[in-house]
């Protein structure tokens, strides 16, 4: 049988994941906050038939600490809007998927449902969502409606208690993401009728009240903005431990896992096969496409990535450390490794460059070759929305055939 094409997508963050990456000699940290900047990266990725790209956000200012703000100075301070990012570099792409990060612990699900409904449209089907839980307790305090839990320095030291800490956002998050999944089905297909000769632009019978009701919210409905053309974005999330793994299995199309090996990869492959049959979810019949995580430093050159990285790390004047594993190397032994991880029953990968751009040039312009020698990889987009480039199917609508009006009379 053969095997499917990989998964690869690029997590595009500032100037790069590395703290120091800002500062590397081909950084514009004079660009970072300019709309140009941004469509370069996206143009670039999408030169590399990349299937998606993400979009990192916060609602608080950065930090070198996951779980509070902290004073120093030496690192980029603030960021763009994710979803208005996004929209900005839609125009300037014509394939690749657009995936950016939407808080949904201090968002209403009606916003983030309609910016994402909207970036679908002005992309012509390539959003995807990202939902996030805010994790700093510090972040409720721009907006004074509600607290959350804080995090100690003995909880971000492992996963499973972070998870139990924060379990009651993750459940408000899988009433976001449902919430949105039926905003973006209020509107059935063919609500929108546009006949100028008779003076009626929309079928009101095609367009439903939602009435979500639950323990987070209580939603009424309809969206403000036409069924997306895929239907529902895609909706993908980062996971570490068994509560996100649940949540993933309950609300996303896609996980993005943090393995440091191939046998760690088989291990938390597991861990997610177990969320799903604990949240009743069947993935033969609901697919969950799985993505391990990777912080790259890569040179063609063998010995000079590590010199690279060393050089960053005396910068930031620390040993550059995360969550995912960190690869250096040459793009070779990258591809070596992006192929025997996907023994373990991985579909794709989401890389970090470690610096920008030098890291995504070495992924677009070496490792995407590298790959597709060894016909791992596509060499050419055989679809046009990020739904196609996953091989998921559109899904219909779930009001479709029901009767009952989602707008006032007249």
């Amino acid at each position: 049988m053969t095997v499917p094409p990989l998964h690869l997508a690029v997590a595009l963050d500032a100037a790069g994941w590395h703290p120091a990456a800002w500062r590397a000699a081909d950084a514009r940290p004079g660009a970072l906050f300019s709309a140009g900047y941004w469509a370069d990266l996206v143009t670039e990725a999408e030169r590399g038939l990349l299937d998606f790209v993400t979009f990192e956000d916060a609602l608080g200012v950065r930090s070198g600490a996951f779980h509070r703000p902290d004073d120093r100075t030496d690192l980029v301070r603030g960021s763009l809007d994710a979803v208005l990012v996004a929209a900005r570099v839609a125009p300037v792409t014509t394939h690749i998927g657009l995936v950016p990060t939407a808080n949904v612990t201090h968002t209403e699900p009606f916003h983030v449902a309609t910016g994402v409904a909207t970036l679908d449209h002005v992309s012509t089907g390539r959003a995807g969502l990202r939902p996030q839980i805010a994790s700093r307790a510090a972040d409720a305090g721009h907006f004074g409606r509600r607290t959350t839990p804080q995090l100690t320095d003995d909880d971000v030291r492992d996963p499973e208690r972070i998870g139990r800490r924060l379990r009651p956002l993750f459940g408000e998050a899988a009433d976001a993401v449902e919430v949105a999944r039926r905003l973006w089905d209020s509107w059935e297909d063919d609500a929108e009728i546009r006949d100028a000769a008779t003076g009626r632009f929309i079928d009101r019978d095609k367009v439903h009240h939602i009435d979500f009701t639950g323990e987070y919210f209580s939603v009424r409905g309809p969206s403000i903005v036409p069924r997306p053309p895929q239907g529902q974005p895609p909706v993908m999330s980062l996971a570490h431990a068994s509560v996100p793994y649940e949540f993933a299995a309950r609300s996303c199309d896609a996980v993005w896992i943090t393995p440091h090996d191939r046998a760690g990869a088989e291990a938390v492959l597991a861990q997610v096969d177990t969320a799903a049959v604990r949240v009743g979810r069947d993935t033969r019949v609901r697919p969950l496409l799985r993505f391990a995580e990777l912080l790259v430093v890569l040179d063609a050159e063998p010995g000079a990535a590590a010199r690279r990285k060393d050089h960053l790390d005396a910068l930031d004047g620390a040993e550059l450390a995360s969550d995912a594993e960190v690869f250096t190397g040459t793009p070779g032994e990258l591809a070596d490794l992006l192929l025997d991880w996907r023994e373990a029953g991985l579909d794709g990968f989401r890389l970090r460059p470690a610096t920008l751009p030098h890291d995504l040039l070495e992924i677009t312009r070496a490792l995407v070759p590298e790959l597709q020698r060894r016909g791992a990889f596509r060499t050419a987009y055989d679809a046009t929305t990020l739904r196609g480039h996953l091989r998921l199917p559109r899904p219909a609508g779930r009001y479709s055939g029901h009767t009952g009006s989602g707008l006032p009379a007249r």
